[in-house]
């Protein structure tokens, strides 16, 4: 017997292109703030982070989460949906919660938090300066405000919120997600 896959109906058919040029614009200040933090280390460390963030969240993981999205070619919370429809074709809905993204994204987004995290902590101890502090602090911030308050905002607006392993709401029956 297969299970019936349920759109939560209330979500947003299009999300604003004020909020989507916004959550772009963090997750550019996140990189960048990532980028800068390895740079303390090693400018080869940041060089290979500013490439394995772009190439992971603007490529690999539009192919393997938003090709099976509701949102694909559609303006999702940060646009992806329409940038996913212009590199790849559409994959299936039913293949969303299990598919290979769903199950890295979680990984791929510690990490650009993680990294930079544990190098400018190294650079840090090795030579201590205030700008240090303030790249670690504001990599926090964006990463928290990421990570935490924004995803829990577009989830709770999500057609796939009862769908995604990874909605940052609990579902609308009650249960936990």
């Amino acid at each position: 017997m297969t299970k019936e896959l349920k759109i939560y109906e209330q979500g947003t058919e299009e999300y604003s292109k004020t909020g989507i040029f916004f959550g772009n614009f963090i997750m550019l200040l996140w990189i960048a703030a990532g980028t800068t933090a390895c740079w303390y280390l090693s400018p080869i460390a940041a060089w290979i982070y500013f490439a394995f963030a772009i190439i992971m969240v603007g490529i690999i993981l539009r192919k393997i989460v938003c090709t099976n999205c509701y949102y694909y070619d559609k303006w999702c919370c940060l646009g992806w949906g329409k940038l996913s429809a212009l590199l790849f074709k559409k994959g299936k809905i039913e293949d969303f919660s299990k598919s290979l993204g769903i199950k890295i994204a979680p990984i791929i987004y510690g990490l650009l938090t993680l990294i930079p995290l544990v190098l400018i902590i190294i650079s840090v101890f090795r030579e201590f300066t205030v700008i240090k502090i303030v790249v670690l602090v504001f990599l926090l911030l964006v990463s928290v405000y990421s990570g935490a308050i924004s995803r829990k905002k577009t989830c709770a607006m999500c057609k796939m919120r009862l769908i995604c392993p990874g909605c940052a709401v609990k579902k609308m029956d009650g249960n936990p997600k």
